[in-house]
């Protein structure tokens, strides 16, 4: 079961692990365990959820109880007033903070209802839309290194191999962003399959024994649908994630996540 880090009466928010998937996917049709059913028989109640983190990625997950909250907080997400906080490992040392704007062009994938959208996605196709996997959207990412650490071991064609500890706040939602911009700067999330180096996730699970995706999401912020107040959301990271950060010699202080 996930475990539930807030619930009230017009919101709850759980702790998704790597590996299970939010709702039933057309690309995952054997799997049998989704969050919004684990939540919704947890609670028994419906649940609505209000976006989607991927299945490799850990950490916060909202849900809205009713059909009024969904819709508020669905906006909030639209219009980007939702601040979202991502800690991720990645290969070598990146600069100690930047910008990555970089267009990203919408990629295939099966349709989604509005508000249950990946975390780093805004857009998706429908039946009835177009293609238009060539067109480029605008797509920015903030980041600041948090850490760093270099092993005395030949990875790959060097004779030590470099790591980092990144916070992430991506500023607009496209499809599998975050993990496509670290790609981009050459700088690749450890444990990811599709877009990052095999030789440097085969590294992890031989000497770390961790085979997951390195990727969570440890903050929301946003505003109460009932009152307007800002709520301020935080996840712990998985056993497992922390686990590889300790072995990193990383200290829990710097895994807090910071007040808005």
């Amino acid at each position: 079961m996930p475990d539930i880090l807030y619930l009230d009466d017009h919101l709850v928010a759980c702790h998704k692990p790597s590996g299970l998937l939010v709702h039933r996917s057309n690309l995952d049709r054997h799997e049998t365990r989704f969050a919004v059913q684990l939540v919704r028989d947890q609670l028994g109640r419906r649940v609505f959820p209000l976006h989607r983190l991927d299945r490799g990625t850990s950490g916060l997950l909202l849900f809205a109880l009713d059909a009024a909250s969904a819709r508020h907080i669905g906006r909030q997400f639209e219009e980007r007033t939702v601040g979202k906080r991502y800690l991720a490992i990645v290969r070598g040392w990146p600069a100690d903070s930047g910008l990555i704007d970089h267009p990203l062009t919408r990629q295939q994938d099966s349709a989604v209802p509005r508000g249950q959208r990946d975390d780093d996605r805004t857009t998706q196709r429908t039946a009835t839309s177009p293609p238009a996997a060539h067109l480029a959207l605008p797509a920015q990412t903030a980041f600041r290194r948090l850490a760093t650490a270099e092993l005395p071991i030949a990875v790959d064609r060097y004779p030590t191999t470099r790591y980092a500890l990144l916070e992430l706040a991506p500023l607009s939602g496209r499809q599998h962003q975050i993990r496509r911009h670290l790609k981009h700067i050459a700088h690749p999330i450890i444990g990811d399959a599709t877009f990052g180096k095999g030789i440097h996730n085969r590294f992890f699970q031989q000497h770390f024994d961790c085979a997951r995706l390195l990727l969570a999401c440890t903050q929301l912020t946003l505003n109460h649908p009932a009152d307007g107040r800002r709520l301020v959301l935080n996840a712990p990271l998985a056993a497992d994630f922390s686990r590889v950060t300790a072995a990193l010699g990383w200290p829990e202080t710097l895994l807090a996540a910071p007040e808005p």
